[in-house]
């Protein structure tokens, strides 16, 4: 049985290129833990379909776990956090 997830707005630390790309470094959490993202694997638009909301979706590895973050675009960062 999969567990509830809900829409959590995060802090994260990005690093912007030249080129325009951004590339997210670290994501800290409403309790003010901090993971640093080990690797970004791929990057594209697409729907937050368990919580709702879209934007640039970030799979990223944290601690040889894979996760999605997503940038809404409008300066607020999002993840889909485990109830």
């Amino acid at each position: 049985m999969e567990c509830e997830r809900r829409k959590v707005y995060v802090e994260v630390n990005v690093t912007h290129r030249p080129d325009g790309t951004a590339r997210p470094n670290s994501i800290k959490f409403e309790n003010d833990e901090i993971y640093e993202v080990d690797r970004v694997m791929q990057k594209c638009r697409a729907a937050a379909t368990k919580v709702g909301g879209t934007g640039i979706r970030y799979t990223v590895q944290i601690c040889g776990q894979s996760a999605f973050l997503f940038d809404e675009e409008n300066g607020k960062w999002f993840v889909e956090a485990k109830s």
